[in-house]
């Protein structure tokens, strides 16, 4: 973070110093909620969680070098306590941003957020440092956290936003105020919480609002596919460019297909030229992500065959999402357990049937290990049932459905599509999906992972690698 006085911070936040002995003193270092994280020169963000209460470790925060603490209450050590510690942050944030000047890049949608995020950040950090979220720390306290990791030297700030309702995205778009907005898709994730998809466009819609005019530079980047999405150029005044496979697509994908082992590659045009791209991540639904990724990297200067060389190059820098990692043995794990929702669940099942069709020669086969798709709602049946289906349709070897009542119904949409054999299985856990898996599984199989993040699938995952591992290419193993 730039540095600033405690003087400074207690006036942007609005909040009184408490037990400050100069307040002239600089944060210079990073800011932080975990204590354990504090370095020397930071400042310390005490919040009061269901479980842990950050005030709690008040003082060994400042013990560790923490210049002060940001806080609900007084707690005996340097302080600027305030009645709102997220508003209060929020605000830090803002300031900083206002005072870096520097290009912010927001990112929302249904699915793919972080993954595109990640492709994003490694094209543009090319062109200047960039800083970009850890993982998906996209909410009213990750974004702002984020946003404070820049300094004077950032060129590129590249943020996720995430939403749990309308207003959601107005809120962190105003804490830092993008200048290119990326809006993906608009699908069925957390279609419990919001009421529908017209609801979720709505609230992904709120990106595209935000945005200076096209005279102001504002950008508005928008999936041609998703008419969801195109539509939105209707709500902002900033210029539109639009991604997809789309014959319009500013920003287009032509010759699509998977490598054997379910890598994408095709042919990116762009309005200054076109170029080949193939790329070492696994799923065809990361074409759409890096043609995004491309858009805002080609707004921003980059040449086309830049933008190709760096998509082509780019890795996984996210834990558990589309790991893989191949075994000793030759079996090969796929771990994408960080969450999922319907459109996510089919794009893997996709990549694992593309990834197991190299290895059928040998008698591989397609596992796939699918738990609950968290937050759908009255929709929750029919979207597992949907998925188990498309399981069957796929013609993946095995479907593992671990859980309760939407494991059920994941395992009774195979059932009702054709699989009535042993093709299919429902388990009540981890531990039980971890134990037939090890019973059964030999060289050349493939397994997918894959579940809300509630779940914790990725304990299978972790089982089946159990320390001996041999990481592909892709450099997404799960040592990373």
């Amino acid at each position: 973070m730039i540095s600033l006085s405690l003087a400074e911070i207690a006036s942007i936040v609005g909040g009184q110093q408490h037990d400050i002995p100069d307040d002239g003193l600089q944060v210079t270092g990073p800011v932080v909620t975990d204590s354990r994280a504090v370095r020397p020169g930071g400042l310390f963000v005490a919040f009061a969680g269901e479980r842990v209460d950050g005030h709690d470790y008040a003082v060994t925060a400042v013990e560790a070098g923490a210049v002060a603490v940001l806080a609900a209450r007084p707690l005996g050590v340097p302080a600027i306590v305030v009645h709102d510690v997220v508003a209060a942050l929020g605000a830090l944030a803002r300031a900083v941003v206002e005072r870096l000047g520097t290009t912010v890049v927001g990112l929302t949608g249904s699915a793919g957020k972080t993954s595109t995020k990640d492709l994003i950040a490694q094209l543009l950090q090319r062109h200047g440092p960039t800083v970009w979220p850890e993982g998906n720390l996209n909410n009213e306290i990750g974004l702002p956290l984020t946003a404070l990791r820049a300094d004077a030297g950032t060129r590129h700030l590249v943020l996720e936003m995430g939403a749990r309702g309308v207003g959601h995205i107005r809120y962190l778009a105003g804490l830092t105020p993008p200048r290119i907005g990326v809006v993906l898709n608009v699908g069925t994730a957390h279609i419990g919480e919001f009421g529908g998809r017209e609801q979720i466009a709505q609230a992904k819609g709120e990106l595209v609002e935000a945005l200076p005019a096209a005279d102001d530079g504002g950008i508005a980047v928008l999936n041609a596919d998703d008419p969801y999405v195109r539509t939105m150029a209707v709500r902002t005044k900033a210029r539109t460019v639009l991604f997809g496979e789309a014959a319009n697509a500013d920003i287009r994908a032509e010759n699509v297909h998977l490598s054997p082992q379910g890598q994408p590659a095709f042919t990116l045009h762009t309005p200054s030229g076109c170029s080949d791209v193939t790329m070492r991540l696994y799923g065809e639904h990361h074409v759409s992500n890096a043609l995004a990724a491309a858009a805002v990297a080609h707004e921003l200067g980059m040449p086309v065959d830049e933008i190709a060389t760096a998509l082509s190059e780019a890795g996984t820098l996210s834990r558990w999402r589309m790991e893989v990692t191949e075994r000793a043995d030759g079996v090969t794990v796929v771990n994408d357990a960080y969450n999922a929702n319907p459109e996510s669940t089919r794009a893997a099942l996709r990549a694992l049937v593309a990834m197991g069709a190299a290895g059928k020669a040998e008698g591989g086969r397609t596992w796939a290990v699918l738990g609950e798709m968290a937050e759908l709602g009255e929709d929750a049946l029919a979207e597992h049932d949907a998925v188990g289906r498309l399981a069957v349709r796929l013609n993946v070897s095995k479907l593992v459905a671990v859980g309760g009542r939407e494991a059920a119904w994941l395992r009774m949409g195979a059932y009702n599509e054709g699989s009535w054999g042993e093709e299919s299985v429902h388990v009540s856990d981890a531990r039980a999906a971890i134990d037939l898996l090890r019973s059964e599984l030999r060289p050349g199989d493939v397994v997918l992972v894959k579940a809300s993040r509630s779940v914790g699938l990725e304990r299978v995952a972790a089982a089946l690698l159990d320390g001996e591992s041999v990481p592909l290419a892709e450099g997404g193993a799960a040592s990373r």
